[in-house]
């Protein structure tokens, strides 16, 4: 296992997984949206996001006109599916920790799918990390610091990258500008899988 790159606060494991490695991954979470359909997220404007959505794990994160909230249920009203235990080693092997995260949010973007800037700010312990693993097309990822107004950078992330924002860049404004799309094999019909893993604390 490679140390990571430190870019802004952010670590980024490049290629921690390898294509054995995000195939076994994938298949894992097949299972997860059989219990778990995606389902197309609400902002509380009314806005509908542009990727697809659903988590693992205790609590899984939701958006819709009530606002941004962990819910222990899936919006059909059953109990998110486990985090797989794949998912868990990465978490355990790019943070050390012992604590498990609470919550494994799953976004799948599709052709021309993005994600504004945003924070991560809906738990209760910011002093968690938050881990984020990138499966399939490559995004161009944009990453901040704490202060909106502040300059920001763009990376791409690869199929098997792992980033880690935690101390001074778990707060950082970042988000997802757009995906080259068909730029890996991994995924049949192209697009890309994020998992982001949280400790909710509440």
């Amino acid at each position: 296992m490679t140390d990571p790159r430190r870019i802004r606060g952010f670590e980024l494991w490049q290629d921690h997984l390898d294509r054995t490695a995000q195939e076994a991954l994938v298949a894992d979470l097949r299972q997860v949206v059989t219990l778990a359909p995606f389902f197309v997220p609400v902002t509380p404007g009314g806005r509908q996001m542009s990727v697809r959505m659903t988590a693992a794990g205790r609590l899984g994160w939701v958006t819709d006109r009530k606002g941004y909230r962990y819910e222990p249920a899936h919006p059909s009203g059953q109990p998110w599916p486990p985090i797989p235990d794949r998912v868990l080693a990465i978490w355990h092997e790019v943070t050390g920790l012992q604590r498990e995260p609470d919550c494994c949010l799953i976004n799948f973007y599709g052709k021309g799918a993005r994600m504004g800037l945003h924070q991560d700010r809906d738990e209760g312990d910011f002093s968690w990390p938050v881990v984020s693993v990138s499966l399939g097309d490559s995004a161009l990822f944009r990453m901040g610091g704490t202060d909106r107004a502040a300059g920001t950078e763009i990376l791409w992330l690869h199929s098997g990258d792992v980033l880690v924002m935690g101390g001074a860049a778990r707060l950082a404004w970042h988000g997802v500008d757009r995906l080259r799309h068909r730029s890996s094999t991994l995924l049949p019909q192209g697009g890309r899988i994020n998992l982001t893993l949280r400790v909710v604390a509440q």
